[in-house]
């Protein structure tokens, strides 16, 4: 029987392991300034910087650019909330670069996720294939750590409330599935990878 996800858990409640959010902070803070000029010339930031399948050829860097703008406060709130208790979480577990490289991969994945099964026209913005990347890989790795969601009030394991927000993304009209869907394919690719390693995860 395999009990790494058991000796993950037990770490999980009972060590904590300082580590560095600079990282972490600095992304938020570079989300959050983007969307204060968003705010202040939004035609001219969503048609730069937003991804659009179908001018993606003439505008490339979008595919990148597009996972740091967001389209209204509600959006940018839940997505930092997620991303600093997602991505903690993860730094703790697997370090800064691993952090990074599930967060960046997992939002390409996404757009492209998007841009092959978006509609060609709609514009797509935010940082959610990342975050659901982060959310996947720890899925793997800790899956029973008890965690909240924002409308419900009692805790879950981490794999639950995953699932959860994932099948959310199919429900609601004006939200990117195709991102959150790619982002957390790679995120349980990224995941399964660092149980292999053998890794023990602290937090």
């Amino acid at each position: 029987m395999n009990q790494k996800p058991d000796l993950a858990y037990n770490c999980v409640m009972r060590t904590y392991r300082g580590v560095n959010l600079n990282t972490l902070w600095f992304l938020i803070a570079l989300n959050v300034l983007i969307f204060i000029i968003t705010w202040v010339r939004p035609e001219e930031v969503f048609s730069l910087f937003g991804l659009t399948p179908a001018w993606l050829p003439e505008q490339p860097w979008t595919i990148i650019t597009s996972m740091f703008v967001h389209g209204g406060f509600a959006h940018i709130l839940f997505n930092m909330i997620s991303l600093y208790f997602l991505g903690s979480f993860l730094l703790r577990a697997a370090g800064e670069r691993t952090f990074l490289a599930v967060f960046f991969l997992g939002g390409l994945v996404g757009n492209v996720f998007y841009v092959l099964l978006g509609p060609p026209f709609a514009t797509g913005v935010g940082a959610s294939g990342g975050i659901f990347a982060l959310a996947g890989a720890l899925a793997i790795i800790v899956p029973r750590v008890p965690v909240f969601i924002f409308f419900i009030p009692i805790p879950m394991p981490l794999w639950i409330a995953v699932i959860i927000l994932l099948l959310l993304s199919f429900v609601f009209s004006g939200i990117a599935w195709q991102a959150h869907l790619g982002g957390f394919l790679l995120g349980l690719i990224a995941g399964l990878v660092f149980r292999r390693r053998g890794r023990m995860y602290y937090f």
